[in-house]
């Protein structure tokens, strides 16, 4: 975490929106595709709590939550995201299967939309990849992100990266994101604090949010 203390005015409401990104039950899940994997997915579980308790605390301020999903078809599957798996020795007929559309992998799991709540729907890694969500962010009059999500050194940092190059400012709080292997999560957050984020906590945020209301 950065040891840079949150000030509350940097996450007012009315200039931020907390991004939920791909809690999803292909992504944190048993029943999902990377648990029936084998893949170890218990570093996921505190971070859906933490983000359900962000979502609880945007909504009682007035900031905006936003949800981003993976959504995937056949259609939308990319030859050369295929050949890069079948050359790490995957096998892409299970790895592209992630969050196929209209299927339950593609379901929020933890924190969900509360009626009304704007849901993006993505298919590459970042949530600001053809989806329009900068745009529509600005036109809301918003220019600051507390992010978290899924997995940290993945689509988290993706999406950070781009916001940061679209000119937002970026908060991630660091309990709230997981990356199945804790190394690889810690690392994650160092080079997104070095670079493009603020790195923080939820009590973090939440005190900042609740100092508001």
């Amino acid at each position: 975490m950065s040891d840079v203390p949150l000030e509350p005015d940097w996450i007012a409401p009315g200039r931020t929106a907390l991004l939920i990104v791909d809690m999803q039950v292909d992504f944190a899940a048993p029943e999902g595709v990377i648990g029936r994997m084998g893949v170890d997915i218990s570093s996921v579980t505190p971070a859906l709590a933490a983000a359900q308790r962000l979502a609880e605390s945007a909504r009682a301020a007035g900031v905006p939550v936003i949800f981003v999903g993976l959504s995937t078809s056949p259609d939308t599957d990319s030859p050369m995201w295929r050949e890069r798996m079948a050359r790490r020795g995957g096998d892409p007929d299970v790895e592209s299967n992630l969050c196929r559309t209209g299927q339950p992998g593609s379901d929020f799991h933890g924190p969900g939309p509360a009626p009304g709540e704007q849901v993006i729907s993505k298919t590459r890694y970042s949530a600001f990849f053809g989806t329009g969500l900068g745009d529509t962010l600005r036109e809301q009059g918003i220019d600051t992100l507390v992010l978290c999500g899924l997995t940290t050194e993945c689509c988290v940092d993706c999406t950070a990266r781009d916001a940061f190059h679209q000119d937002f400012h970026v908060f991630v709080p660091a309990d709230a994101c997981a990356a199945y292997e804790v190394d690889v999560h810690e690392a994650a957050l160092k080079v997104m604090a070095l670079n493009f984020a603020i790195v923080t906590d939820t009590e973090a945020v939440v005190s900042g949010w609740s100092s508001r209301i």
